[in-house]
């Protein structure tokens, strides 16, 4: 099929995110309707459990361990050539644990999404259920964003909310966000895709 919408997804952990990006083109057919598939999932941890769950998924797989890396422009430079060898539309960051280099983000302008677990703009960075609970907010939830060099604050593409209940504790809320990640971040890159030409 003519411009191929290559998916590059980095993790750091579990990947479950991941898991539920590649089912859902898996599913749905995303290369037949687009062109597009999940060529790879690049993880910056050696134990990340989100490799095999890739392999498992029929999705090729690449280390980079960060720690080989003297410095956060060194890493990167060498993450983008491993990201580029796959000829990229789009580059997603579901639980990659790394703050990027603005040389890294400014190569991806455009098609570099991530999901963050709180209703952005509020609460940028980490600890954000405790964070909502402390501040009580009736609501709580999380951000599918365009990727800028300001941490947390690219354009936002598509949010999904969750009450915050009485009794709440940080851990309680993050498993109820992550139900709603796990819908919303494919719907999302499902909807990048249709608005590309």
């Amino acid at each position: 099929m003519p411009n191929p919408k290559n998916i590059v997804i980095l993790i750091s952990g579990s990947g479950s995110n991941m898991a539920s990006i590649v089912q859902a083109a898996q599913l749905q057919d995303w290369h037949q309707q687009f062109g597009a598939s999940v060529v790879a999932v690049i993880s910056n941890r050696p134990g990340a459990a989100g490799l095999q769950r890739a392999t498992s998924l029929g999705v090729t797989t690449q280390l980079l361990d960060h720690r080989a890396f003297n410095s956060r422009e060194a890493f990167d430079a060498a993450l983008m050539q491993q990201v580029d060898s796959y000829q990229p539309a789009l580059v997603v960051l579901a639980g990659f644990m790394r703050i990027l280099t603005p040389g890294f983000v400014d190569h991806y302008t455009g098609r570099l999404i991530n999901i963050h677990p709180s209703l952005l703009p509020a609460f940028t960075g980490i600890n954000t259920h405790q964070r909502a609970i402390n501040a009580g907010c009736l609501e709580a939830g999380c951000t599918v964003h365009q990727v800028t060099a300001e941490l947390d604050h690219g354009p936002i593409l598509a949010q999904a909310a969750v009450p915050v209940l009485p009794g709440d504790t940080a851990d309680t809320l993050a498993a109820r966000v992550l139900v709603q990640e796990h819908m919303l971040y494919p719907q999302a890159v499902r909807a990048w895709l249709q608005s590309q030409p």
